[in-house]
């Protein structure tokens, strides 16, 4: 097992405090390729100095006592519209430990210059920004319709990954709140709670619509 650059999500080898990259996994246990499909074998399969690695697909960091933590994945990345590359992942992940997150997924449009998210918010922490502001015994979902709410949370949401250091075409510019919980069962994440992007964004095409379109 060993990792290798990925220039366009900007993960390398010499990344400090860890190193970074792509993970390989190489040896004669490896697969020879996929099933007729020679094409996608070239991309992920090669040999070298005789041995056979297999492309993961997955971003790793190597820490120090040799534990290999799996950060990203490069299938989530985005180019926007003005060239900017934006791993929709890693600006999840930062996004997630804004205390007014329970669950988010960011989407990215390849002709838009921005990106937008579906944020599922903690319904306690939603409930008493309301009630700061005045919005008193109000229901879960008249509160992801109020505008004045989305406002709000998108500011705070805004506001953190300024404090992440995420880049500024990284940060949503617009965010639907969602006043249902993901769960396997609504089948938009696994059985290990993880994003489901592509039936996400089927489940919500018209919020996504609506976010570029205003």
């Amino acid at each position: 097992l060993r990792l290798i650059d990925w220039e366009e999500g900007k993960y390398r080898v010499t990344d400090k405090p860890f190193p970074r990259g792509e993970v390989l996994i190489g040896g004669p246990n490896i697969s020879p390729g996929y099933y007729k499909d020679p094409t996608k074998t070239a991309e992920e399969f090669f040999v070298e100095n005789g041995k056979r690695w297999f492309k993961t697909g997955d971003i790793g960091e190597i820490h120090e006592d040799g534990v290999l933590k799996i950060i990203d994945r490069k299938k989530d990345l985005v180019k926007l519209q003005a060239g900017e590359y934006v791993s929709l992942g890693k600006v999840e992940s930062e996004l997630k430990t804004c205390p007014i997150v329970e669950n988010i997924c960011v989407y990215g449009d390849s002709t838009k210059q921005n990106t937008v998210a579906l944020v599922v918010p903690n319904f306690q922490k939603l409930t008493d920004l309301a009630t700061q502001h005045g919005i008193l015994n109000t229901a879960i979902e008249d509160l992801c319709e109020n505008q004045l709410i989305e406002k709000l949370v998108l500011a705070e949401l805004t506001e953190h990954g300024k404090r992440c250091k995420l880049l500024k075409f990284e940060i949503p510019t617009r965010i639907k709140l969602c006043k249902d919980i993901w769960t396997p069962d609504m089948g938009l994440v696994t059985a290990a709670f993880k994003l489901k992007r592509k039936d996400i964004q089927e489940y919500y095409q018209q919020e996504i619509n609506r976010m570029y379109a205003s």
